[in-house]
């Protein structure tokens, strides 16, 4: 493979005109990709084992997906929506439609640009909803912590992450939150599945009760919880009862699949396992798998219904909603993973993950839990697996991991706060839906070979 390298390969944030995460880490420039492989200008390659942050689906060359991007830019890159669709918008949302839970109804899809900006337009079309209908009074958002819905200060608000929100708490709207289903800290030792679940349900109950019903808009949740907790999926039994919640007091329910959703957890929507549908989903990352920035807000049939009674117009615009381009490669990685039946992999190499990583580290003292679903695990790192209790935060296991596992040529998702909004350390891994058994079992050796060199 033939790759030119960038003028300059390597620079201190320091000397960089680019307003980079850190202002200070030295780091490598990305020239080429090889299926799940990305190469630096310095040749080093490095196993993509979290897509980035569960993003590049398909991994970093996929033809496809370039072709369709290239032949759209040849023809026409971007016409306003506010006098025009494209081609492309409406057959992505024709086949996103087609494949949406049981329940969802006709529906329709909006086009974004970010995960972030999809909460926004999520939150915003929720009260449309009501307001649309006379409902002026529902305000209320409930979201669950752990969580992370977005970097935008609405989507922030509803996140339940404390170490994320604490910087910018004097901006943020007041969100209600209730407890995540963190099966690992908060389920009793005598207590099954469904009865957490139907406990950790009940606190939305509760809630909803002590605001008043009649206040409440939305509650919001990811299926499977994301960077903010590591891939935990919900009990039994658990979204069934939320569902019915809502149904019961006019709650619109968003699901978060930014991060799970679009084949990540073996189904294309995350929510399909549970056997419900929600009025309102968003979507992104996995939707354009990297190749260009898109995100999707899904509306139930109810919820188009609320607003075609009413002003029959959508309240929330963007400049670059539905841009052709975006829309025509997300539509080329629909295609792939559907017509190479990319979802059984996701599966079968799912499969292998979790059992190699029970078996490779299921006994390891500094490791409290793996969870996951799919193509989308965790391991969560402890200073003591009797007490559970979590490394100092200040020691970042979390970042040495990550640091190991990249100098050894992989790159993991690291994050803090699942304990308690700041301590508790966990590695995320999100490899792609073209991933092969050796490279599943090179993930799991790499990572517990970084897990040690990080606790040393």
């Amino acid at each position: 493979m033939n790759i030119s390298p960038a003028p300059i390969q390597r620079r201190n944030s320091a000397q960089s005109h680019v307003l980079r995460r850190s202002l200070t880490a030295e780091q490598p420039s990305i020239v080429g990709g090889e299926g799940a492989y990305l190469i630096d200008a310095d040749g080093n390659r490095y196993l993509d084992a979290c897509g980035g942050a569960a993003v590049s689906s398909l991994g970093h060359d996929n033809a496809a997906v370039r072709k369709a991007i290239c032949a759209q830019v040849n023809t026409m890159a971007y016409a306003h929506t506010g006098l025009f669709t494209n081609p492309w918008a409406e057959e992505l949302s024709d086949f996103l439609v087609a494949r949406a839970p049981e329940g969802t109804g006709e529906g329709r899809v909006m086009y974004l640009g970010s995960g972030s900006e999809a909460m926004e337009a999520a939150l915003k079309l929720a009260r449309q909803y009501h307001v649309e209908r006379g409902d002026t009074g529902r305000a209320h958002i409930i979201a669950r912590a752990p969580s992370y819905h977005g970097n935008t200060l609405g989507a922030l608000a509803v996140s339940g992450h404390a170490g994320r929100r604490a910087p910018f708490a004097p901006l943020l709207i007041d969100v209600e939150h209730i407890d995540a289903t963190y099966g690992y800290r908060l389920r009793h030792a005598d207590e099954s599945e469904e009865d957490f679940g139907q406990r950790m349900a009940q606190q939305l109950e509760d809630r909803v009760q002590a605001l008043g019903p009649e206040t409440v808009c939305a509650f919001v949740a990811e299926p499977v919880v994301g960077a903010s907790l590591g891939t935990q999926p919900a009990p039994a039994g658990y979204w069934r009862r939320i569902r019915e919640i809502c149904d019961t007091h006019g709650i619109v329910l968003i699901a978060d699949e930014v991060m799970c959703g679009m084949g990540r957890t073996g189904s294309l929507f995350a929510l399909e396992q549970e056997g419900v549908a929600a009025d309102i989903t968003t979507m992104a990352k996995g939707l354009g798998a990297g190749y260009q920035p898109i995100a999707a807000v899904m509306a139930a049939q109810r919820i188009c219904d609320g607003i075609l009674a009413g002003s029959g117009k959508l309240w929330n615009g963007h400049t670059y909603m539905s841009h052709a381009v975006a829309t025509a490669g997300a539509m080329a990685v629909m295609r792939e993973i559907e017509d190479r039946d990319l979802l059984a992999n996701v599966r079968a190499r799912g499969a292998e993950l979790e059992r190699a990583l029970r078996e490779r580290l299921g006994d390891h003292p500094h490791v409290g839990d793996i969870r996951g679903r799919g193509l989308f695990w965790t391991t969560e790192f402890v200073a003591d697996r009797e007490t559970k209790a979590p490394f100092a935060p200040e020691r970042n296991i979390a970042g040495a991991v990550q640091q190991a596992a990249m100098a050894a040529g992989m790159i993991c998702y690291p994050a803090q706060g699942c304990a308690d909004g700041t301590a508790g350390d966990h590695a995320l891994l999100a490899p792609c839906f073209t991933s092969t058994s050796e490279e599943i079992a090179t993930i799991v050796e790499t990572l517990a070979g970084a897990l040690d060199s990080a606790i040393r």
